[in-house]
């Protein structure tokens, strides 16, 4: 008796209308919750994989670039040569503002002809070394030339580069990616300075325009990138002044040459007055002896 009491309230229940739907809807609202969580819990870890692997790409190769650009703003120019206290400078750059003694020192003599040296001219004593980047960059040059010398040249920012001439063993090749301090050459001679002997010439110039490597040795690449140029460079109004003070003779000579033919010419028109005058004093005695005989004959009859 007691027992079919007890099973009566859930036989009641079950009888009811929404006893069956309340549990399908109960058993789903379940169901999604589970589904909805599962799927949740998977978004995390795929998140995590990803953020493992974007770390893992950061410091691989897919940042070397960006990497390399902020090195090569945080580098100072650097002596191409691996101890700078053992580099000795042989020739200097060509400045008009210097004194007339360092300009005279800094002439390149060449076939009986002076010319203002563009960079610095690097020395060991004479003896071989190995010619280093100044600076990160790009190279984008690499020339051979028996009279200047061979030649490298890099690229650091748009507009700057460095070269290295009068080199030999060419270490790199166009397009190359070097970084401070790596070995591009080995120092070589030219025919073009053959006083410096085993060097390297050396400039650093920003737009074609060549500036005084003493100058921003151990300054930032952004000190050259504020540099603006209102007039020629130094060594371009060297060479004016040098055009120009040979052209004054030619000048002189040609002055001197229409002199000549002016005074030339002055003398002739006055010889050819004077044969003028002469005829026509000629001319005139004679009409005046003839005018005496008529009156001679005249006075006769």
């Amino acid at each position: 008796m007691r027992e079919e009491e007890k099973k009566q309230p859930s036989q009641k229940f079950f009888k009811k209308r929404w006893a069956y739907p309340a549990m399908y809807l109960a058993s789903a609202a379940i169901i999604i919750t589970a589904i909805l969580w599962y799927q949740a819990a998977g978004n995390d870890v795929a998140e995590d994989q990803e953020l493992g692997y974007e770390e893992d790409a950061q410091t691989g190769n897919g940042f070397d670039d960006p990497a390399v650009e902020v090195n090569r703003t945080m580098e100072n120019f650097v002596m191409p040569v691996a101890d700078e206290n053992e580099a000795v400078i042989v020739k200097g750059f060509y400045d008009v503002n210097a004194s007339e003694e360092e300009q005279e020192a800094a002439l390149v003599v060449y076939d009986n002809q002076y010319h203002p040296n563009q960079g610095i001219d690097i020395s060991l004593d004479g003896e071989d070394f190995e010619v280093l980047a100044a600076m990160s960059g790009t190279v984008t040059k690499v020339q051979e030339d028996s009279l200047l010398g061979n030649m490298i040249e890099v690229e650091h920012d748009k507009g700057i580069v460095t070269r290295y001439q009068s080199v030999q063993d060419f270490a790199v090749e166009v397009g190359d990616a070097v970084k401070q301090g790596q070995k591009l050459a080995k120092a070589g001679q030219s025919l073009f300075n053959e006083e410096a002997g085993v060097h390297v010439h050396f400039e650093i110039r920003k737009d074609n325009v060549a500036v005084n490597p003493k100058e921003y040795v151990n300054k930032s690449l952004a000190t050259l990138q504020e540099v603006s140029f209102d007039q020629k460079p130094a060594t371009e109004d060297a060479q004016a002044e040098d055009q120009q003070e040979t052209d004054v003779p030619d000048a002189a000579d040609s002055q001197s040459e229409d002199g000549a033919a002016e005074e030339n010419t002055q003398g002739e028109d006055q010889s050819d007055s004077a044969d003028e005058n002469g005829t026509e004093n000629s001319n005139t005695e004679e009409d005046a002896d003839q005018g005496t005989d008529d009156e001679d004959s005249s006075e006769n009859e």
